[in-house]
């Protein structure tokens, strides 16, 4: 039977159990205890395999696991690690993804809710023989969730590092999953210093000076400073995306990703999968996002001609994109246009940040910071390996294009809706066929606006762009019908709209004028407006104007072209 495909699947038991399809990541497992620090913190955006890669390692490590989970893997090869390692440890496994909360106390409630499930899942202690009374009661007390009974939340995991060393009397390993999200919650929500103090003195506690630890692994987004978080801890290594170590175990490989599509027989797809979902660079290796692979997978499966899709920028707001733009200066918006044409920024990234970097008084300073943040949760990547310190910065595959795209259009409306006034001129002019007084005020739109320059990005790219442009400022009109890419006569309308009330419709089709040919492009357009029969669907709908607009846009200037006609009935 054909292997399910394994979305939202972040437990490693259920791969085997279930008959999920599976892209071996165990070498991380070797190289892991071939190379670990006392505490190992691995960063890598959201969606690229973080808590699975947790799940395996507590699957492998922990006393009483299932050897046959990792049976044929990779690393059932190493024998030597295998007799050393697997199930011969006691794991503390967490994951403070949903840590977060409108204040402080909520917050803290909820980190002391997964500490107390944790506490639960080892209730096996209750009846160990090695431990006291007062152990007893302690554990009791983070089962119920009682820490003025137990012991204070900030010396809860060290307590469960103490009790399982006394049962078991091996160290123990910890596994914690998503550190820094209680961090940025805290951040949005104003209590980002309360936050931090907590979880320093949690890991403090947990990994300074603890007899009763073997090792931790922590993963996030971010690496949030040393002093801000990880203080005086010894022996404490990072990898980073910048790294070469461990690269391959986060997100999919080229060859990872051809075998998926081989199994489920949809290799046809793969160029259009590597454009939209791959690169990624991780130190020396190309990536693709594993939750864009896997979740489009899906759809070509069941429809071969399944259109790509944004799955990974749908689970996110990708408000950190908004953040940017609304601070940008003249030079950002300058290398924001160079970013979406295809080309690269050359920037000195931060590679340690606190989440208060980014109200830094200096604009300078924050756009740093704010650049830095782009990179390390993945709307920015290499596009070479960084020298001497700067990075050669490339949005990395179509689908994060689109989120910038899309935040600018936002971006762009909302800066230009702030003006009433001219915008209801702009308005006006469009319902009344004024077409150079609607190509004035285009003009003066765009200059204020980021633009898609004349390089490496595809015509249908820099049409789609504009076209995004001029829909987000007529669909703000709450009163007017306005359809993009509408079907009409003999093929689909850039726009298409309608002002009932007035019976008034108007056609728009835009084109890129190639190295600023206007008159070209502008007839092109009306030529297609009137070839295909665009104005069609607008007679049918009763309108009784009907307003032609052949739009060419170079860079931050427009050309518009203009036709009319009456429908008599």
């Amino acid at each position: 039977m054909m292997k399910k495909l394994p979305i939202g699947i972040e437990y490693f038991k259920d791969f085997k159990r279930d008959n999920f399809y599976y892209i071996d990541k165990t070498g991380f497992i070797c190289d892991l205890v071939n190379t670990r620090g006392s505490v190992n913190l691995f960063t890598r955006p959201r969606r690229f395999g973080k808590s699975l890669n947790m799940d395996m390692l507590k699957s492998f490590f922990e006393i009483g696991m299932d050897p046959a989970l990792f049976d044929g893997l990779e690393v059932s090869k190493e024998t030597e690690i295998c007799e050393r390692y697997m199930g011969q440890y006691p794991v503390i496994s967490i994951s403070l993804k949903d840590v977060e909360g409108i204040d402080f106390r909520t917050a803290y409630d909820m980190l002391g809710s997964i500490i107390g499930e944790e506490a639960r899942r080892l209730d096996f202690l209750l009846t160990s023989d090695r431990l006291t009374q007062i152990d007893k009661n302690k554990l009791n007390g983070l089962m119920e969730e009682n820490f003025e009974k137990a012991v204070n939340l900030h010396r809860s995991l060290r307590l469960l590092t103490e009790l399982l060393f006394k049962h078991y009397r091996i160290p123990v390993i910890v596994l914690i999953d998503e550190y820094d999200v209680p961090l940025d919650k805290a951040y949005q929500d104003g209590f980002y210093s309360e936050m931090v103090r907590l979880v320093r003195s949690i890991f403090s506690q947990a990994f300074k000076t603890n007899p009763n630890l073997y090792f931790a692994v922590i993963t996030g987004c971010l690496r949030i400073a040393k002093e801000s978080i990880f203080t005086g801890l010894n022996n404490f290594k990072v990898r980073t995306i910048s790294d070469m170590e461990f690269a391959e175990y986060f997100g999919f490989t080229d060859c990872e990703v051809r075998d998926m599509l081989s199994y489920y027989g949809i290799e046809k797809s793969f160029d259009e999968i590597k454009e939209w979902y791959d690169g990624y660079h991780f130190g020396e290796e190309d990536m693709y996002c594993p939750w864009d692979v896997i979740n489009q997978c899906d759809k070509l499966r069941v429809w071969s001609d399944a259109p790509m899709e944004a799955h990974w920028a749908n689970s996110s707001s990708n408000a950190i994109v908004q953040d940017i733009l609304a601070d940008a200066t003249e030079t950002t918006k300058r290398q924001m246009e160079a970013l979406i044409s295809g080309e690269s920024v050359d920037k000195v990234l931060v590679s340690e940040l606190t989440y208060t970097d980014l109200d830094s008084e200096d604009q300078e300073e924050r756009q740093t910071y704010l650049w830095s943040v782009l990179f390390a949760t993945g709307y920015l990547t290499d596009a070479y390996k960084p020298e001497n310190g700067v990075h050669k910065l490339v949005i990395p595959n179509k689908e994060v294009k689109g989120i910038y795209e899309k935040k600018i259009r936002f971006w762009f409306k909302t800066r230009i809706m702030s003006d009433t006034s001219r915008w209801k001129q702009f308005c006006e002019a469009v319902k009344s066929g004024e077409y150079k007084e609607v190509q004035r005020l285009f003009n003066e739109f765009m200059a204020v606006s980021i633009s898609i320059r004349d390089t490496y990005a595809r015509k249908e790219m820099k049409e789609n762009f504009f076209h995004g442009m001029l829909l987000g400022l007529l669909r703000a009109e709450g009163s007017w019908s306005v359809i993009s890419n509408a079907e009409s006569g003999n093929g689909y309308t850039d726009i298409c709209l309608e002002v009932p009330a007035a019976k008034i419709g108007c056609v728009f089709e835009i084109k890129y004028a190639e190295n600023g040919a206007y008159d070209r492009a502008c007839n092109a357009a009306m030529e297609q407006i009137e070839a295909n029969g665009y104005a069609d669907i607008l007679k049918q709908d009763g309108m009784q104007t009907i307003h032609k607009y052949g739009i060419a846009c170079y860079k931050k200037i427009c050309k518009i072209f203009y036709g009319s006609e009456t429908n008599i009935f």
